[in-house]
């Protein structure tokens, strides 16, 4: 009976809330330096996508830490919070003022529809009511197309390249497209719209892109190309917004290489962390759709939109010209007002 009681308490083990905690709070720590290393791996790349998880769960587990009175490892933990914390604050803080003389308030919307999940009667009633001025959807198939023809009533000017796959591609424009092509950015061979608009007495070049997702050393490689290659099609000497479903977050290494190397900004930024993907799971979600400007352009609000049943929300910018960069000629009526 003795023998049997000790082979049963080798067998069995305990597992207390306390180690747990710390267990979860070493592996978001380490995870937090690893997301450093992103340049040198795809795996390690994959890590730097979870600031805002990695900032509230050693936030949490360092306070209980000082509650349980365990001091020392609570500040290890905490002190690992406020690296993610100094990489997400910035997203708070900087907003721009709205120039004194500048173009009306023109709106852009970003929406990947997913080929396969979303809903059209759902797209066209989000769409509808947020009304941009202009529209890039992503993952839209021939039949989508076909559903979507209504948008030619709002939307009279457009290009589009559908796909059977998850990377087909739709401009829509209630301006005047001056001059607009499909473009293959890097070895992927998935397709990008280069535009450009008559907005307001101006030009604007909008570029509508969707690099692969890192889901493999080869994918990876493919999605860094296709951000290496971006900054060729965004010099432009007029007023710059780049929309799409990057793959990214804002603390990617290629993320940040992309913003160096361009001079474009985030517009997120003063409207803080607005993650947009996968809708269906609230605590993994990140920011990866993205519209990126150039400095001329001063963005007066960002939000993200409703459900459309994709598992990407849209991503809704308003924004400005500044006077400088508005050429003289022909006026435009403005489309929206602010």
């Amino acid at each position: 009976m003795q023998l049997t009681d000790r082979s049963s308490r080798f067998f069995c083990f305990s597992v207390r809330p306390r180690g747990l905690l710390t267990a979860a709070g070493v592996v978001a720590s380490v995870a937090t330096v690893l997301g450093f290393l992103g340049r040198f791996s795809w795996i390690l790349d994959l890590f730097s996508h979870f600031r805002v998880q990695y900032m509230l769960g050693l936030l949490v587990i360092g306070v209980f830490m000082l509650v349980g009175r365990r001091r020392k490892t609570a500040s290890v933990f905490l002190a690992f919070a406020c690296v993610n914390i100094m990489l997400v604050i910035p997203l708070y803080l900087g907003a721009s003022t709205r120039p004194a003389v500048a173009s009306p308030a023109m709106r852009a919307m970003l929406l990947n529809v997913n080929t396969r999940l979303g809903n059209t009667n759902r797209v066209r009633t989000v769409v509808s009511d947020a009304d941009p001025d202009i529209l890039v959807l992503e993952e839209i198939s021939a039949v989508w197309l076909s559903n979507l023809a209504w948008l030619t009533n709002s939307y009279p000017y457009s290009l589009a390249q559908p796909r059977a796959d998850n990377f087909g591609i739709g401009f829509f424009s209630k301006l005047p497209i001056a001059e607009a092509e499909i473009v293959y950015i890097g070895d992927a061979e998935v397709p990008s719209i280069v535009a450009t608009v008559s907005a307001l007495q101006t030009n604007l070049r909008v570029i509508a892109t969707h690099p692969l997702p890192p889901g493999g050393r080869e994918y990876s490689r493919w999605r860094n190309d296709q951000l290496e290659r971006l900054p060729d099609y965004i010099r432009s000497p007029l007023p710059v917004l780049v929309l799409g479903d990057l793959n990214v977050t804002p603390w990617n290494h290629h993320f940040r290489q992309l913003l160096a190397r361009t001079g474009l900004r985030d517009s997120a930024k003063g409207f803080g962390v607005q993650p947009t993907w996968p809708n269906y799971n609230p605590l993994l979600r990140i920011p990866i759709d993205h519209c990126l400007h150039s400095a001329d352009i001063t963005v007066v609000d960002r939000k993200v939109g409703e459900s459309v049943s994709s598992d990407h929300y849209p991503v809704i910018v308003d924004f400005v010209i500044v006077k400088k960069q508005i050429e003289k000629g022909p006026s435009t009526p403005s489309t929206r007002t602010q």
